[in-house]
């Protein structure tokens, strides 16, 4: 069995939504220089749906596609299902990510969960504090 399935190689070689947004909606950055991964995503939201978003990801091929992939599951979403979206999704969509690597998957979650909190804050939009968690813990990070 190969280290990475087809679609983390896909999204590693050919990432979608790579960018920045000017004028971002709300903006997340997760990840420490530490650990070797920094997840930034941007998100344009119109109507309470995700109309667009990009990410910038300084890391290993896993690290860009997971933030790959996770752009690709929010995209024309409703705010609601963002915040939905765990790493688990991200991993299986993946079809799977080696066990060392998982935090990558981890990293997309909290970024896209940062981005909608920078999103509410930003527009005095009231939310409950229980979906947004703590900054990444890079100490369980194999790197």
């Amino acid at each position: 069995m190969a280290l990475y399935s087809e679609k983390v190689m896909d999204h590693f070689r050919n990432p979608r939504n790579v960018g920045v947004i000017e004028n971002a909606d709300g903006v997340g950055e997760v990840g420490n220089a530490k650990c070797g991964d920094i997840m930034k995503i941007y998100l344009k939201i119109d109507n309470d749906t995700i109309s667009d978003v990009k990410f910038e990801t300084f890391g290993c091929g896993s690290a860009i596609a997971s933030s790959s992939m996770a752009t690709e599951l929010i995209k024309g979403k409703p705010v609601a299902d963002a915040l939905k979206l765990t790493n688990q999704a991200v991993t299986e969509a993946l079809d799977g990510l080696p066990a060392h690597k998982l935090h990558c998957s981890v990293l997309a979650e909290e970024a896209i969960k940062a981005a909608m909190k920078d999103y509410y804050d930003r527009h005095g939009i009231a939310y409950d504090e229980s979906l947004f968690p703590a900054e990444h813990d890079c100490e369980s990070c194999e790197v």
